[in-house]
């Protein structure tokens, strides 16, 4: 059945440009993708890259974090702010910093029920976090992994790496700003 209402997108294309230009949210819609599980899964494999890629976004300042904490709340993801190991509320980023010897921070957050990304508030040049692998298997939860990527990339207008546990020198997966998409880094091993 064909629908003639325009107020929607009409073709494939359209739909894929305006699901792109959607608010930050993480969602999972089978005709969008920017990664194909089939291509990449050996990226995701814990005994090949570690259980726990790291993550980062180089070049960062406290409003740029600010702005990854903002994002976690207006996207109403579960998240739970702790120091050693104490549960408080996330303070502004500004406030954090100024902290300089909370070396147990951690930022945790659920962008979907069964994905939890561990964000480490240690230094306000850089964000960094990582993933466990053992989450992320099949399309539908690399969907969600790379919607979260591209929601932060977007927010920050910065780049959104992955690299193999312990080789931040080698990204194999990231949110590229120019594509406004997720895609296989030059550095992939």
């Amino acid at each position: 059945m064909r629908c003639d209402d325009r107020s929607g997108p009409a073709t494939a294309r359209e739909y894929r440009a305006e699901w792109y230009r959607a608010a930050d949210g993480v969602r999972h819609d089978e005709a969008v993708t920017d990664l194909r599980w089939e291509e990449i899964e050996d990226l995701f494999d814990p005994e090949t890259n570690g259980v726990l890629p790291d993550g980062r976004v180089p070049g960062t300042s406290a409003e740029d974090w600010q702005a990854v904490f903002d994002l976690v709340r207006s996207n109403g993801w579960r998240h739970e702010y702790s120091v050693d190991g104490i549960v408080l509320r996330i303070p502004p980023a500004e406030a954090m910093f100024a902290v300089r010897d909370q070396a147990g921070r951690v930022l945790k957050v659920w962008p979907n029920p069964g994905i939890l990304v561990n964000f480490f508030p240690h230094a306000e040049e850089h964000i960094d976090f990582d993933v466990d692998l053992r989450d992320l298997q099949g399309q539908e939860r690399l969907d969600v992994l790379c919607g979260f990527l591209r929601a932060i990339g977007r927010r920050l207008g910065k780049p959104v790496l992955m690299t193999p546990e312990g080789f931040s020198r080698y990204p194999i997966l990231g949110f590229d700003v120019a594509a406004g998409r997720v895609a296989p880094m030059a550095g992939r091993r």
